[in-house]
């Protein structure tokens, strides 16, 4: 028999086509792609092709854009329940708190999935693995979500939730699995692909891997101890096709197809009307227009980022202050050369945090960025808890990410003079991943969110090549 397996992850809101950053041989380039609708028009089409067919969702699912941050998730109840998932699992997802994630997935038609998120007196708060009989093979499902829920997120996304890698608890799943009678065992996992990786080395038994949270766009499937493993992308950019060739309940052979949501693909009517009824509220903000840019804003790049860079710089001007820091959000879809709208600025932040300031030391800035730094490039995986780089404006630094945790930075220049640790600097941020809050003195919240602080800023600021500030640099 033949499986299709279906995988979407890392949509974070994004219900209706956007720019999308692709790359040749020459330069970076935006295409339209994407879209609720679209995505839900190819499935339909490669159901009616093989009626044996599961579709997934690799989470970072109910948060990423105004109209999910806005209605806390709920606005994607109505156009989720029409594609008739199997399951999920999540990391963003409990952006609202454990509470709300819960009303939320009462109200859908199918299970997120946990062996790993746990409350305070050990139970599980997730169902940890569901099961399906796919013509004569039985299929076997489990979940992992990100294991850094916990550790770097703000605290109301575990209130009263402690978060495990998997690792010790999917050895357990696996053969509670086979014991019931799973011929096919399926990982879900918002862990991210090297997490995903290292664990699969080191545990037998899982076939397939459907891996989410590091954006990875996988042209080709890879195959890890015996372990498929795929990953799509972002933004609803792609969808994953996993095509198993099952003979005497094994898989014999598989081929694996990246498929890109373009304008070729009609969209469904049905989920379009849904997606605008949803988008109706904010159709003034993607017309307003309040800047321009002459080049491409993103935050695709692991190091640094023309997007935050402009974001950063905003909250520097209406702050009075010389450096600033963000976390590095891998999310938000790119802004194309021309006009920005204000929709564009709520897509760089949705949650649209106030601005604020804090006075940090030499000392307290390099220990911070040391830090970030081991949790983006740890020789060990499941080390590895952030996005990208954390954004920061305003210095200079100078790394050698093979070095050893702690010795990575070689130089910190501001002001053209090396940063002189005893010192104290006064700084801003945007939220608890910009600058954590168990450093600093004299923090203060300022009376502006960031929109304002970008909009404020474009009115004397036009956006150019010489915007980018290049932080960190390579040595």
């Amino acid at each position: 028999m033949t499986l299709d397996l279906l995988f979407l992850n890392d949509v974070h809101g994004y219900l209706e086509p956007h720019a999308e950053l692709f790359y040749n041989n020459e330069k970076e380039y935006l295409e339209e792609v994407g879209g609720y609708a679209r995505i839900a028009s190819l499935i339909k089409e490669l159901r009616q092709n093989n009626s044996n067919t599961l579709l997934f969702d690799g989470g970072d699912t109910f948060h990423g854009t105004l109209a999910l941050v806005e209605s806390k998730g709920e606005a994607l109840i109505p156009i989720l329940n029409k594609f008739d998932f199997q399951a999920m699992v999540g990391h963003w997802d409990f952006g609202y708190g454990p509470e709300q994630l819960k009303s939320i997935l009462s109200q859908f038609n199918y299970p997120m999935l946990g062996i790993n998120v746990f409350r305070t007196d050990g139970t599980l708060f997730l169902k940890p693995y569901t099961m399906f009989s796919v013509a004569e093979i039985k299929v076997g499902v489990m979940g992992i979500c990100s294991n850094i829920i916990d550790k770097t997120m703000p605290k109301h996304f575990s209130e009263g939730l402690n978060i495990t890698s998997g690792l010790d608890e999917l050895p357990h799943y696996i053969e509670k699995m086979r014991n019931e009678g799973a011929h096919l065992i399926i990982l879900l996992s918002h862990n991210g692909f090297p997490q995903d990786v290292h664990i699969l080395n080191q545990v037998d038994g899982v076939d397939v891997c459907l891996s989410a949270h590091t954006l990875n766009r996988l042209y080709e499937s890879i195959v890890v101890n015996n372990t498929i493993v795929i990953q799509s992308g972002c933004h609803g950019s792609f969808l994953g096709h996993l095509r198993l060739d099952i003979q005497d309940k094994e898989i014999k052979s598989h081929v694996y197809d990246l498929r890109k949501m373009d304008d070729e693909i009609q969209p469904d009517k049905e989920i379009a009307e849904l997606v605008s009824n949803a988008m109706k509220t904010y159709e003034e903000s993607k017309k307003k227009v309040v800047g321009a840019t002459n080049h491409i804003l993103h935050r695709y790049n692991t190091l640094n980022s023309s997007m935050d860079d402009f974001l950063l710089s905003a909250i520097r001007h209406v702050s009075n202050t010389r450096i600033a820091f963000s976390n590095g959000w891998r999310y938000g879809v790119p802004i194309a050369k021309g006009d920005i709208t204000e929709m564009d600025l709520y897509n760089i932040i949705p949650m649209n945090p106030v601005v604020s300031t804090v006075e940090l030391t030499g000392k307290e800035i390099k220990e911070m960025l040391e830090e970030n730094l081991e949790r983006t490039f740890s020789s060990n995986p499941l080390d590895q808890m952030g996005g990208y780089i954390k954004r920061c404006v305003g210095l200079r630094v100078n790394l050698r990410i093979e070095n050893p945790k702690n010795h990575r930075i070689q130089e910190i220049y501001f002001d053209d003079k090396h940063l002189e640790l005893d010192t104290y600097y006064k700084v801003s941020y945007v939220t608890s991943q910009g600058v954590p809050p168990n450093i600093g003195r004299n923090r203060v919240d300022m009376d502006i969110h960031a929109v304002e602080a970008m909009k404020q800023f474009l009115v004397s600021h036009p956006l150019s090549e010489r915007s980018s500030t290049k932080a960190f640099n390579l040595v």
